[in-house]
């Protein structure tokens, strides 16, 4: 066939083909904007210790629209731990450790892209479950290697979930509808924080090592374990490369800190990781292209709150950050101080210090203006005002509330019967 008569053919093929699929791909967006339009954002707060999860409305007064049972199979699961020893052990370990004497049913969540789901990490199951948001009822479960699951993270397109493995020091990535292991990565020890990059392409894990035992004294921080971070490309899963705290808190003659690295977060344009460790009233700025600590925030002690090590809560004294969507302000959770505060990122400067009772997660409302803590010790989550640093509304929860997520549900979506 002369080559003429081939690009004529091939012209008029891909006219074809853009005549047909105009429509549809117009077609396509019509009907992501009408489901974009019958979703409704909201918060979801995880009752660890109670096994549910409440949703409340993700800015203004951030009033309660419903409760979600997040065990609906309570009984299932407990006849496989009391039928397996081993697991048992472990079971009633987690319960009188990490569990402060509770069983930890619901430890992180996030909503799938459609609103018709809710998928949650529970630590005393070791598993992750996918709980569907109109009946109640699980859509797929996923065990977890070794004896509890911890916290997740979700991809920037909310297709999958990564969980950490605690016991096992591994990360899994899930396909969020269906459960399906699509990778795993091996981390150090205790697997804490993951968190997605911005464009999708790396997760970023943080070790925490054991923060269960009572040697906290800074002489025998070494019997920690392997704490470090963990880079891996999220598609291949292949490490990228790993980074050492101990190392860069050495470099600055911090050397008594912990190089546990608890929650963390980028700045917008991915340049810094704040992050706070383990026994510390503060947190750090690392930035990515220099590998170096490069400054050093000490909040205030509440006079309150003991020094001794062994009494902090799995090590932590400070656990919750979060971030201002245009980069101005960090949010702060002072756990065991008893208080949150908003900081200005360029002075690092405090506000004012919000008493509450506990504070174990902090995160920002869906339009940006708030930090929203949750006060574990009061079972209730409160809202600070970035502006101003001041409280500005508390909403009951229930027992012990730890994450919180923004998610999305149906806009006409009410609470499945129990």
């Amino acid at each position: 066939m002369p080559a003429s008569r081939t690009r004529h053919l091939c012209s008029v093929a891909a006219a074809l083909v853009l005549t047909v699929t105009a429509p549809a791909t117009a077609a396509t967006a019509a009907t992501g904007a009408s489901d974009a339009a019958a979703l409704r954002e909201v918060m979801f707060v995880g009752n660890n210790w109670e096994g549910t999860a409440d949703v409340i409305k993700s800015t203004g007064d951030f009033a309660k629209v419903g409760r979600i049972n997040v065990i609906p199979d309570k009984d299932q699961r407990m006849a496989e731990i009391n039928a397996d020893p081993v697991w048992w052990i472990a079971f009633q370990t987690i319960r009188n450790s990490v569990g402060e004497g509770h069983d930890q049913f619901v430890d992180d969540m996030y909503s799938t892209p459609d609103g018709k789901s809710v998928v949650v990490s529970r630590p005393s199951f070791a598993d992750v479950v996918s709980i569907d948001l109109a009946t109640g009822a699980v859509n797929w479960r996923f065990r977890v290697s070794g004896y509890r699951s911890d916290h997740m993270a979700v991809s920037p397109d909310g297709t999958r979930v990564a969980v950490s493995a605690s016991t096992a020091n591994t990360v899994h990535v899930l396909d969020i509808d269906t459960g399906k292991q699509l990778g795993s990565f091996a981390t150090g020890d205790k697997p804490h924080e993951n968190i997605f990059s911005k464009d999708g392409k790396t997760i970023w894990n943080m070790a925490i090592g054991d923060v269960n035992t009572a040697l906290d004294a800074p002489w025998l921080d070494w019997t920690k374990g392997d704490r470090r971070v963990t880079v891996v490309d999220a598609t291949t899963f292949k490490q990228v490369k790993t980074i050492d705290m101990r190392q860069r808190l050495d470099a600055i003659g911090l050397k008594d800190y912990s190089d546990a690295v608890r929650p963390a977060v980028f700045s917008p344009d991915e340049s810094k990781l704040y992050f706070q460790v383990s026994f510390f009233n503060g947190f750090f700025e690392y930035d990515i292209a220099s590998d170096k600590i490069t400054r050093t925030k000490t909040l205030p002690k509440n006079s309150a709150t003991s020094d001794d090590r062994t009494t902090f809560v799995n090590d932590s004294r400070h656990h919750g950050l979060s971030m201002k969507p245009d980069g101005t302000k960090l949010c702060v959770a002072g756990t065991m101080d008893d208080y949150a505060t908003v900081v200005d990122r360029a002075t690092l400067q405090e506000g004012p210090l919000v008493p509450v009772s506990k504070p174990y997660w902090a995160t920002v409302s869906g339009d940006g203006k708030s930090c929203v803590v949750s006060e574990s010790g009061a079972d209730q989550v409160t809202a600070i005002d970035f502006a101003t640093g001041k409280k500005t509304v508390s909403v009951p929860v229930g027992d012990h509330p730890q994450r919180v997520r923004l998610g999305h549900v149906a806009a006409d979506w009410t609470s499945p019967a129990s």
